[in-house]
């Protein structure tokens, strides 16, 4: 009887663990984060446009964050839509994404020509994508407007940020 005990015992911690690492390796695998960096002017209608192969699924996430700039040696990440207020009046970085691409762009109050290089070169952006089924689960516990919390969440190492042109 005891050794029937121990066995549903030890069978049932390997179950419970094995569900729990499921979740953990399939948070990790499916969210993503991109890294991209640009140039917003003229000539590209200060917007960036990144295809998506393979396509976004329905219900899948998309969040975007702008690198504000350092804290103590620690990136400052602000999520998009973001309004900066300059001299000369209000920008906004913002996006807007089909299942084929994400645009990421600027829109303001004034003329975009009279913008300086600080706001509008070699901008840094990253992209998160989560699949639906995982924004589902964990959406409630999760502050989307802290880029660390999201990608504590769902399990994103440093190391599987893609840097894509």
């Amino acid at each position: 009887m005891k050794r029937i005990i121990l066995l549903l015992a030890i069978t049932t911690t390997f179950l419970f663990q094995g569900c729990t690492t499921n979740e953990e390796i399939e948070a990790e695998i499916l969210a993503e984060v991109f890294e991209v960096t640009t140039s917003f002017n003229p000539t590209n209608n200060y917007s960036k446009l990144i295809t998506l192969n393979p396509p976004l699924y329905r219900g899948d996430m998309v969040l975007v964050y702008r690198l504000f700039g350092v804290v103590n040696g620690q990136d400052l990440w602000r999520q998009l839509p973001q309004a900066v207020y300059l001299q000369q009046g209000e920008l906004n970085y913002n996006f807007d994404f089909t299942r084929n691409d994400i645009n990421i762009f600027l829109e303001s109050d004034f003329d975009l020509t009279t913008l300086g290089a600080a706001w509008s070169q070699n901008q840094v952006f990253r992209v998160v994508i989560i699949p639906g089924y995982l924004s589902n689960k964990s959406s409630k516990a999760v502050d989307f407007n802290d880029y660390n919390a999201v990608v504590k969440a769902f399990n994103i190492k440093e190391s599987q940020i893609k840097t894509i042109q």
